[in-house]
């Protein structure tokens, strides 16, 4: 999640605080006079920062000094915790049937939210259907059909029809009867009177048990009044903010939704398909810090592993061959880029961009290699000789020296899981090295 601009600043008034030999009364002003510059700086409405800044002076004067902290503690855990008042409340989506009508206008990612809210639900064992009853873009449908596709979900719209209402009735007539029921409405350029009737006769037609506003982070405070606006159309019970991965605004986005009176319940983090979060203020504030998300970074490694069918204690046995290696390598991309993995341990900051490049590149083109070997050549690599070197180099565009590294590679990978081989239990920082897979000898 990319959010340089707020995530740079709050860094910097955390570790000058943390430096700083005493926390004098100087330190607490500059500090909070920094935050207020960050803040607004990332588009967080002026109000509210000056109610945020004041919220933690008040609380300064009140509340007793906590048993065990110090002076520095007590105030950081005093500016995290309204950091986190300030990005609104916790609201967790229900596992159930329902029925959900995304809304928004155009340019914020609602026809993709839609496929990604439909597979976050389908991964959690619950049938979904789509329906799209968007006839004012010409491409609407197919769209959304060819990501049914990509995610094994089926997808009902009538390309020809102009009538939204008797698209919804026929779709409901269809598919009415599946777990998780998902109408893609029409977006405009503005909330303006014809949309609004729309999505209301939808509304009403649907019967929701969720109405979700999908807007883009990178609205910023702007996200306030059309939060208002649709809130007050339809009611709505949450908002997916999407493009946090790139937008500076996000923090503005978020608080500004707070602001509104609506709860955010996702967050769009990608473009893949998987890159929907449920949204954890808490959470979302410790990254911001660089304190990392490891309970979102587990889920992603628990969910990969049963996609992949993948259990890190069958790696130890037999012997280890490239085929695993390979396996391993393809888990690991689905837990998205390392750039990701890392900010979720942490350590983003803590790591040169160009390293991490350089890592995601070797892993693609160790990928293209072992794609260019035989089957006896993956489960036996002794039996790559030199001859076999160049012929693998030459159908994977690569040349004989980064086959030589690959090789190199895995018998670095190979020697560590013989030192475990026949233990019971895989230790656990061997799994965590798993999780982190191709970082270690690849470059950064």
């Amino acid at each position: 999640m990319v959010v340089s601009g707020l995530a740079d600043g709050l860094r910097n008034v955390f570790n000058k605080i943390t430096r700083a030999p005493i926390m004098s009364e100087q330190l607490r002003e500059t500090s909070l006079k920094e935050l207020q510059r960050t803040l607004i700086m990332s588009d967080v409405d002026v109000k509210l920062v000056m109610e945020f800044t004041n919220g933690i002076r008040e609380r300064l004067k009140t509340e007793r000094l906590s048993k065990g902290l110090s002076n520095k503690e007590f105030f950081i855990k005093i500016v995290y915790e309204e950091l986190v008042a300030l990005m609104g409340k916790e609201h967790q989506p229900e596992i159930k049937s329902q029925r959900i009508l995304m809304v928004g206008t155009y340019g914020h990612g609602k026809t993709s939210t839609t496929a990604k809210l439909a597979k976050f639900y389908t991964k959690r064992g619950l049938k979904t259907v789509m329906i799209t009853t968007d006839t004012w873009r010409p491409a609407a449908y197919e769209q959304l059909r060819q990501l049914g596709e990509k995610i094994g979900v089926n997808v009902y719209g009538e390309p020809e029809s102009k009538d939204a209402m008797k698209i919804l009735k026929n779709g409901l007539k269809k598919y009415g009867d599946t777990d998780v029921i998902i109408v893609d409405s029409a977006g405009r350029d503005s909330l303006n009177d014809e949309l609004i009737t729309e999505i209301k006769a939808l509304h009403k037609e649907l019967k929701p048990d969720q109405s979700y506003l999908i807007l883009g982070a990178d609205m910023g405070q702007t996200a306030s009044k059309q939060a208002e606006e649709f809130n007050s159309a339809i009611g709505l019970t949450g908002i997916i903010v999407t493009r946090m991965d790139s937008s500076a605004k996000g923090g503005g986005a978020l608080s500004a939704c707070a602001k509104a009176g609506v709860p955010v319940t996702f967050l769009g983090i990608g473009e893949k398909l998987e890159d929907l979060d449920i949204y954890d203020p808490q959470r979302y504030v410790s990254r911001l810090l660089g304190y990392g998300d490891l309970p979102a970074l587990m889920e992603k490694v628990k969910e990969v592993a049963e996609e992949e069918n993948l259990n890190p204690e069958e790696l130890l046995e037999g012997e280890f061959t490239l085929k695993k290696f390979y396996k391993q390598m393809e888990a690991t991309k689905k837990m998205g880029s390392f750039s990701k993995i890392l900010e979720q341990l942490g350590v983003g900051n803590q790591v040169k961009k160009e390293d991490i490049a350089q890592s995601e590149e070797k892993m693609k083109t160790f990928k293209y290699m072992m794609d260019s070997m035989t089957e006896k050549e993956l489960e036996d690599p002794d039996l790559i000789d030199k001859k076999r070197v160049a012929r693998i180099a030459k159908g994977s565009g690569c040349t004989p020296a980064e086959v030589r590294e690959l090789l190199k590679q895995f018998k670095l990978t190979k020697k560590v899981f013989k030192k475990f081989k026949g233990k019971k239990r895989m230790p656990r920082n061997l799994q965590r090295m798993m999780g982190k897979m191709g970082m270690g000898g690849m470059g950064a």
